[in-house]
């Protein structure tokens, strides 16, 4: 049996995992009370005690606590910002090419934002394969439940939808001054050039994401047929992530149709002139706990989606 340490367990993303670790039975998961939660001399003890510690902790708290770890055979996962463009630390999107192995092997794993999940799903493979270069000018916008802004946020959207509050009926953009906190990484694992124009929305649903890049077909070579083959092949029996074609799918598409899911899919529509490259899959899914908890499988040998909802 192995031990994991949940430092940062009272938070929206660390509930979730705690709750799901709970349930296994391959699983045993260190607990400190409210009184040491926050005691750094408990914490240590701890994080250097388990086998896995998992951070859900904001990104201060997560270096701080990364310092913490003295002991080399406990891997740390990290869902914070803090280490996800640091050289030291694996990106934990194991679908990518050759990247799960190198988590297996790995002490410290970042695991990915959840805007950036869908993104750098859609091009990576597709900068990696040449249908788009490293150069091109993107444009993204992706739209998610209000669960991915934590505690507070839940509470003021409960309030504000029983209260059919206008401004929080539609969906809200936000980071328009394009400093998003997912744009470093989302640029840095898909080697890109510069920075996509980038646009997050909060819409009014708990749960769920669907992100999208806005392609010129000059932009794109081969096409959408090139995309499909890149994301059929990249994305066949890989992990969490699934390939489905236009045709497959109910329009129009909702950015709910995953919540309480894991998994993701990605996809492709347009025509001859423009294209539009989606992922749909739930921000608390692939975008957070069930990354964290897939990363920690892949590290401990277990199957990679024990405990995780397809």
């Amino acid at each position: 049996m192995k031990k994991v340490f949940i430092d940062g367990a009272a938070g929206t993303t660390g509930l979730r995992i705690h709750d799901r670790l709970s349930a296994r039975k391959d699983i045993e998961v260190v607990v400190l009370s409210d009184e040491f939660r926050k005691d750094v001399s408990a914490r240590r003890e701890a994080l250097n005690s388990v086998d896995v510690a998992i951070l859900c902790l904001p990104d201060d708290a997560a270096r701080e606590s990364a310092s913490l770890v003295e002991n080399p055979d406990v891997a740390l996962i990290d869902t914070s910002t803090a280490h996800r463009t640091d050289e030291a630390w694996e990106y934990g999107f194991p679908e990518l090419a050759a990247r799960r192995e190198k988590i297996r092997a790995s002490k410290r794993i970042a695991n990915p934002g959840c805007h950036a999940s869908g993104f750098i799903a859609l091009v990576e493979p597709l900068v990696r394969a040449g249908v788009i270069s490293r150069e091109s000018e993107l444009c993204a916008f992706s739209l998610t439940g209000y669960s991915g802004g934590g505690k507070k946020m839940i509470a003021e959207y409960d309030e504000k939808l029983q209260q059919d509050d206008k401004l929080f009926l539609g969906g809200r953009q936000y980071a328009l001054s394009q400093a998003h906190k997912h744009l470093p990484e989302m640029m840095k694992v898909c080697n890109l050039a510069k920075a996509p124009v980038f646009s997050p929305i909060i819409v009014p649903h708990y749960s769920g994401m669907e992100t999208s890049v806005l392609l010129h077909s000059s932009l794109v070579k081969g096409g959408i047929a090139a995309i499909e083959e890149v994301f059929s092949s990249s994305y066949a029996n890989n992990g969490l992530v699934e390939f489905a074609r236009a045709s497959e799918l109910e329009q129009p598409l909702s950015s709910a149709m995953l919540s309480g899911s894991d998994k993701m899919i990605v996809t492709v529509h347009g025509n001859d002139e423009r294209i539009v490259v989606t992922s749909l899959f739930d921000n608390l899914g692939k975008g957070a706990s069930g990354a964290a908890i897939q990363n920690m499988n892949i590290v401990i040998g277990a199957e990679e989606t024990e405990g995780l909802v397809k």
